[in-house]
């Protein structure tokens, strides 16, 4: 379908940094074909009068565990060993394969609903993360969550072997390349070295990337180096992970070492700031991960430590928490954040999303622009970060399909998932 936003306040790249331009811009098919004029002899389907409105580029949500919204707001104010062992994973094995499904089709409205088009996920339940994003319309980038080792052989051939049949059963989707696959091991602490080999063999094999938790807390760092004699960074390294595409999830816990040799080897970075924060993990040492040239980009983590999928939220946070620890008001600007969101997670999946120019794929938000966290509108690239919410966001565009038009969803039926949730929590007895 041909679509056109006319007359739209647009953030559009400008060299290394964004500026916002009235415009027309012009959809066809999954791209978007022009920014200003229309080309000629194009014809619009569809036309959305963008007066009032922003168009921004969809929100891509690095690292998330959409399931685990089903867990929101269950195991709070507890520590990390506490919050995981003690409570989520005995949670997780009460979990049905369906119950799964609902959990991450309540992931994909609240990040639809947020502005956010594309997420990564590591998942527990084969091939329900994938049929969630399909039939919301988002684009993701999915991993089944990889753990075992010569404790759990058993276990441990199973995930693989799920995950590669959910790989095999997606190549029979009609979704225009809107799910692609990363391999999974979960980490260091869950995964033995045996294994972790075994998964970059198999990536190497496949050709495909990694997504890994790395160096979250200072737990994990202390039993590194005691086991192994280094740390988590340096035993994947070791291990061959960083020969391969790596997107590492939160890398809270690095030493200056750790930092260069992420930088070195290319590793993308999704930093998790409030899940961090509220397991008391600490800060990701963000302005030195910048400084050494690493690729950052931003993730919610699941619902279960966030509590929300609003990366909305997630940026307001990390612009503000750099300058306060740091007792510097330049340590993370508004536009970096921007950049972690969109642009440089786009990067970090290979994807051709991130910007809102011609020939990227039409992954857009739009947002109203006539609410009161608005006005003024002195600077749009501040006021995302600094003041929107999330709940300003009224159309969103994926792969060039209307996902949601005037907060009315196209794609999914917001009270089924709300009343499937529901039913899942009851059994938890929370």
């Amino acid at each position: 379908m041909n679509i056109l936003i006319k007359n739209i306040t647009a953030l559009l790249p400008d060299g290394e940094g964004i500026k916002a331009k009235i415009c027309d811009i012009c959809i066809s098919g999954d791209r978007i074909v022009s920014v200003d004029s229309a080309p000629e002899n194009f014809i619009a389907q569809k036309v959305i009068n963008g007066s009032g409105k922003m168009a921004i580029p969809g929100l891509i949500n690095c690292h998330t565990h959409a399931y685990m919204t089903v867990f929101r707001n269950v195991a709070d104010d507890l520590s990390f060993q506490d919050w995981l062992m003690g409570n989520i994973m005995p949670l997780e094995d009460q979990l049905t394969s369906e119950d799964g499904y609902w959990g991450a089709m309540l992931g994909c409205l609240e990040m639809i609903k947020t502005g956010t088009t594309c997420f990564t996920d590591m998942h527990m339940f084969e091939g329900q993360s994938v049929r969630a994003a399909y039939e919301s319309g988002m684009r993701a980038v999915i991993s089944r969550g990889l753990s075992g080792g010569e404790s759990d052989k058993a276990g441990a051939k199973r995930r693989i072997d799920e995950a590669l049949r959910e790989m095999d059963a997606a190549k029979s989707l009609d979704d225009n390349g809107r799910i692609s696959f990363l391999l999974g091991p979960h980490a260091i602490y869950t995964c033995d070295n045996g294994y972790l080999s075994e998964i970059v063999a198999l990536a190497k094999e496949k050709k495909l990337g990694l997504n890994v938790h790395l160096s979250e807390s200072r737990f994990e760092v202390g039993s590194c180096m005691e086991q192994h004699g280094c740390s988590p960074v340096e035993l994947l390294d070791k291990l061959g992970l960083f020969e391969l595409p790596t997107l590492a999830a939160h890398c809270v816990h690095l030493s200056d070492d750790d930092i260069s040799l992420l930088a070195k080897r290319g590793v993308s970075v999704a930093t998790n700031p409030i899940s961090n924060m509220k397991l008391g993990n600490g800060f990701a040492p963000i302005p030195k991960l910048q400084k050494a040239g690493v690729n950052i980009c931003l993730g919610t983590d699941g619902a279960a430590s966030n509590n929300a999928l609003n990366m909305f939220r997630e940026m307001g946070i990390l612009s503000l928490i750099h300058k306060g620890a740091l007792e510097e008001a330049q340590a993370v600007s508004a536009v970096d954040v921007l950049n972690f969101a969109t642009v440089n997670g786009a990067k970090a999946l290979g994807l051709e999303t991130g910007v809102i120019s011609p020939g990227k794929k039409a992954d857009i938000a739009i947002l109203d622009l006539d609410v009161p966290q608005f006005r003024p509108l002195n600077n749009p690239v501040s006021a995302l970060c600094y003041s929107a919410n999330g709940s300003e966001v009224e159309t969103v565009i994926i792969d060039g399909n209307i996902v949601m038009e005037n907060r009315r969803m196209a794609t999914l039926d917001e009270q089924r998932i709300f009343f499937e949730v529901e039913r899942i929590r009851n059994k938890f007895g929370k």
